[in-house]
């Protein structure tokens, strides 16, 4: 395999398009040899699907679209980064404000802990931010 691989694609800042993150995801990582069926590509769609929908909710129709980057760097490391050109950064929200939403963040920060990884979000020159997540690529032994 490559020592790098990306992959991106852009779509609308519609819900419509959470799913079709989490579909391309799902392909793109396949390829790659990570099998749709296992825990971590579950893992990886729930992952996608909040920071998608941080995308399209959170930018208050201020980014009419949101790009997802994919970069699996020597078979070691898998970086997926979604981008909104909101330049509100994601915050995290008080306890009693966490009622029916709000939770997003907290899901990737924990599921991205859970499987040994680490969280960052970096400015965009345009003034928005990507929000990545880097987890150690492991792919089940095919028997």
């Amino acid at each position: 395999m490559a020592d790098h691989q990306e992959a991106s694609v852009t779509l609308p800042s519609d819900p419509a398009s959470v799913s079709a993150a989490r579909r391309y995801v799902t392909h793109v990582v396949a390829e790659w040899g990570l099998p749709a069926e296992t825990e971590a590509s579950d893992t990886l769609r729930l992952i996608v699907s909040e920071l998608a929908t941080n995308a399209v909710q959170h930018t208050f129709g201020q980014s009419p679209t949101f790009t997802v980057d994919l970069r699996l760097e020597r078979d070691e490391q898998l970086r997926i980064g979604v981008t909104d050109s909101h330049p509100r950064w994601p915050q995290r929200l008080p306890a009693a404000v966490r009622q029916d939403n709000g939770r997003g963040m907290v899901i990737i920060r924990s599921l991205t802990a859970q499987y040994g990884g680490r969280l960052t979000i970096t400015p965009t020159p345009e003034g928005g931010k990507t929000v990545w997540i880097a987890l150690p690529w492991t792919v089940p032994v095919q028997n």
